[in-house]
């Protein structure tokens, strides 16, 4: 069995965060581990509030998962601020993890801070380099380069400023992009590819970027190339929304477990 670690926030509801990491972790066939950031008080109406965990309870938390148990990759999340970015990036240069991903979550879909503002810097220069992948959407990806992205080309540009800041690849999310809001642009040192997707009109999409990347360090543990996680992430993410549920008053959950319902 194949172990990811997410290094993420916690969402009440359980749609997003270290909630949506778990079970995307599990419904793409490696077992999830978890250290979490920060705890919030959030439902499918939005966040009504965020409290940071101690420092040291974050790092005992890593230390205890990677003294136990083999970690075949990690995904982080919301990390809150720059002091908790710079223990993660400390934690994870000392224990060399094969393979991480960073999912950089900065503001809820209702737009609530997730990140503090100035460490959209910190992450850029301390967690990038150490990136395997960084799965930003549009709005993460024009606060991490300074660039106004609004198409493909917009998208391939930002990937490449943030695979020459450090990052080994940067697939930049096309769900705002100007007409192709299905295509994710995948950007390397030798390549750029476009993971283009079917557009789906639903309501109840909270936690898509968590689950996203959480399923591409699944399938990154469990042995898949680069592309191949992609490709298989990307079709596991558009059945989840495609059968969002509707749970709640606002904005519900992607299906985690869509491939376990009656037609």
């Amino acid at each position: 069995m194949r172990v990811v670690l997410s290094i993420a926030g916690s969402d009440s509801s359980a749609g997003a965060g270290i909630q949506a990491d778990l079970k995307s972790i599990t419904a793409n066939g490696a077992y999830a581990a978890t250290a979490i950031t920060a705890v919030t008080a959030q439902n499918t109406l939005g966040v009504q509030g965020a409290w940071p965990l101690p420092l040291e309870a974050v790092r005992a938390q890593i230390a205890s998962v990677f003294d136990d148990l083999e970690i075949a990759s990690v995904k982080t999340g919301m990390l809150g601020g720059s002091e908790v970015i710079e223990l993660v990036a400390e934690e994870l240069r000392a224990r060399r993890a094969p393979f991480v991903v960073v999912d950089p979550v900065m503001i809820s879909k209702t737009g609530f801070a997730l990140l503090a503002e100035d460490a959209a810097v910190t992450l850029r220069e301390h967690l990038l380099p150490l990136a395997t992948i960084v799965t930003p959407n549009v709005h993460e990806a024009e606060a991490l380069t300074g660039l106004s992205v609004r198409t493909v080309s917009d998208a391939e540009q930002a990937g490449e400023m943030l695979v020459a800041a450090g990052a080994s690849a940067a697939l930049v999310k096309g769900g705002h992009l100007e007409g192709a809001p299905a295509t994710d642009v995948l950007v390397t040192a030798d390549s750029t590819r476009r993971f283009e997707g079917e557009w789906i009109d639903q309501r109840h999409t909270h936690g898509t970027g968590c689950t996203y990347a959480s399923a591409i360090a699944a399938r990154l543990a469990l042995g898949d190339e680069l592309h191949d996680a992609i490709g298989i992430a990307k079709r596991y993410i558009t059945e989840a929304i495609r059968g969002g549920l509707d749970v709640g008053q606002g904005v519900g959950p992607t299906d985690h477990f869509w491939m376990t319902r009656d037609e």
